[in-house]
């Protein structure tokens, strides 16, 4: 099959990369740590690519993601711990694990009920792996809305919640209140505190709400980005660059963008 052959042609291709004799040095001198942001900033670039809506810019990146995989495997199998196959097995065998109404005799679930299903053999698989407590397993490495979000709804499967986004909210004005109460102060530390106390309830909120408060993060920076540049645009227009403009006049532009954006 096409898919087999380029998947070995990929794998070659790593392997002469790192050959300790005749492959390209810098790929030579990476190691797991080294190469661990990359594998990171490319996962990001598929999702730019899928916000975008370019199916070209997505193959390219999702191949730049597969290379990323193949390259810690090559990494893993070059120090004896496991190889692409074993990660593709793995992976193939979790997967049909946690499908037993498509792989096995389990009745078809709607996905309300699966995604139950899921939940509980994941909870299954940390235990096997003797991960303890409620919150294993959540990765440190995750961005922090996302991370907040994820902790959170874990405690939530014990209990540990607000009821609902209204009560959330509640909680997002008392924080920002302390937050206020801290303002003029010099103690730097208890601002961060407040700060992050502060984020922590929105990404709640965001959770409460069935919202993916990363994605709204960057529709909203997206947004800032669409808008600003509609306000340099227009003072370009009349000669002048941002710097040159009063406050009020960028904001007159500001709210001219949000007019035109919601027109369209």
């Amino acid at each position: 099959m096409e898919s087999e052959t380029q998947m070995r042609r990929l794998l070659d291709i790593m392997a002469a990369l790192r050959d300790p004799r005749t492959g390209c040095p810098w790929d030579r001198e990476q190691d797991f740590a080294s190469i661990a942001p990359y594998t990171i900033e490319e996962a990001y670039e598929v999702a730019d690519a899928i916000g975008r809506g370019e199916s070209a810019a997505l193959r390219d990146e999702l191949g730049d993601l597969l290379f990323q995989v193949v390259y810690h495997a090559r990494m893993a199998e070059e120090a004896g711990d496991f190889a692409f196959a074993d990660v593709a097995r793995g992976i193939a065998d979790k997967m049909v694990r946690r499908h037993p109404h498509v792989f096995g005799d389990a009745a078809v679930r709607d996905a309300a009920a699966q995604t139950t299903a899921w939940e509980a053999q994941k909870e299954a698989e940390r235990v096997a792996r003797a991960e303890q407590g409620t919150l294993a397993g959540v990765p440190v490495a995750l961005p922090a809305l996302t991370r907040a979000a994820k902790l959170t709804s874990r405690a939530a499967r014990v209990g540990f919640d607000w009821p609902d986004a209204a009560a959330v909210l509640d909680k997002l004005e008392e924080e920002a209140e302390e937050l206020r109460a801290e303002l003029g102060q010099a103690d730097a530390a208890r601002l961060a505190d407040d700060m992050g106390d502060l984020l922590f309830v929105l990404a709640n909120l965001a959770r409460k709400l069935s919202l993916d408060p990363e994605a709204c993060l960057r529709a909203a920076n997206d947004k800032f980005a669409r808008r600003f540049g509609a306000i340099e645009a227009a003072l370009a227009a009349e000669g002048r660059t941002a710097s040159e403009a009063t406050l009020d006049e960028m904001e007159a532009h500001w709210q001219a963008a949000k007019r035109a954006e919601r027109a369209g």
